[in-house]
């Protein structure tokens, strides 16, 4: 599947964007990093609204902009779902929807009823906006940017003017988007949470440069440049509820490799989710031993990092095909003649849901 080629470079008084990616033509690409790093302008470049002097523009195999070429903002296949909703005011939602078909002139790459039901608005069709909650506002925005029919839709840290409530309202149905919809999105976040639900690819900017990129779990798996999500390092795999053990309240998550046992949350068996395991939860051991550890994998060693003290190691595990990272001491790894190729148990202490 084609995807999407950017390469941008531009400045202004103290800050320079230069950056040259290969993005995939589906999923959800998040770039992530602090504030200032130069994420939105990426977005502005990609719809148009900024012109970079230096920039070359490829999706899906058709050339937006080059050093001869440029397509008008008007005329580029986007949706674009801003901060703040935006919507009419004067017209219903229904009205805001065929307002964005009828500007676009498209019928839609998914039909608008579709749209409507994956966002779960039908319900609201005929209220004005100031009728709804900040998290139904921005839910239409999304069906709005879809209206349109783009080949592209950009999204600029949409859910940044909700509270927590509002939040984990939406983040469900973006997942929905993410798992249903062909078209590749483009996403702006400094949440770890959002990092961790959503991503399919991760771009990790720091001072208008990429300090990172790839597949999320590999790219947050990288020791080179150990990227944190809520301020550690750790990994992220794709499970599913495999079994539920009624009598002792827990869960059994199965993946590429193994499977680990947590608390049950009320999740259906064939759910499928992703797991959160932080470097700091994760131990090695020569043999098995009795212990209260209840997730012991067996698992070979890929590689091993620096970590920010000197006398720590960041260590990665392949188990399967999911790679985990645990923080030993540099001491630890000496006794216990920890390298690279050699198989050792894993000692999962705790493992974090994200839904």
């Amino acid at each position: 599947m084609a995807g999407i080629d950017a390469r941008f470079r531009l400045g202004w008084d103290g800050f320079s964007l230069d950056v040259d990616l290969g993005l995939p033509g589906r999923g959800v690409t998040v770039f992530f990093g602090p504030s200032g790093s130069g994420k939105t302008t990426v977005l502005r470049c990609i719809a148009g609204l900024e012109r970079a002097a230096e920039g070359r523009l490829v999706v899906d195999g058709a050339v937006w902009q080059d050093a001869r070429h440029w397509l008008p903002v008007h005329k580029r296949p986007i949706g674009y779902v801003f901060q703040e909703a935006s919507l009419l005011a004067h017209l219903s939602v229904i009205g805001n929807l065929r307002y964005g078909m009828r500007r676009s002139g498209c019928g839609g790459v998914v039909s608008l009823d579709h749209v409507i039901a994956l966002l779960g608005i039908g319900h609201l069709l005929d209220r004005r906006p100031g009728r709804l909650s900040g998290g139904e506002r921005q839910r239409v925005a999304i069906a709005r940017a879809l209206a349109v029919g783009p080949r592209l839709l950009l999204m600029d840290e949409p859910l940044a003017a909700l509270d927590v409530k509002r939040k984990q309202e939406i983040l469900p149905y973006l997942e929905r988007l993410r798992d249903t919809l062909d078209i590749p999105v483009l996403y702006v976040s400094h949440s770890s949470d959002e990092v961790a639900r959503l991503a399919d690819y991760l771009v990790v900017m720091e001072e208008g440069r990429v300090r990172a990129t790839g597949p999320l779990a590999e790219t947050l798996a990288r020791l080179d440049l150990p990227v944190r999500l809520r301020r550690d390092a750790g990994a992220i795999i794709a499970a599913t509820v495999g079994a539920v053990d009624a009598a002792w309240h827990l869960a059994r998550l199965d993946f590429r490799g193994g499977s680990l046992w947590t608390r049950d949350q009320g999740l259906p068996v064939g759910h499928r989710l992703r797991v959160h395991i932080l470097a700091r939860d994760v131990s090695l051991a020569e043999r098995p031993a009795p212990s209260s550890i209840q997730n012991v994998l067996r698992g070979t060693i890929d590689a091993i990092g620096d970590d920010e003290h000197p006398g720590l190691a960041l260590v990665r595990v392949r188990v399967g095909e999911a790679l985990l990272l645990a923080r030993l001491t540099r001491r630890a790894v000496a006794a216990l003649g920890v390298g690279v190729g050699r198989e050792m148990w894993v000692q999962v202490k705790s493992v974090a849901l994200v839904e």
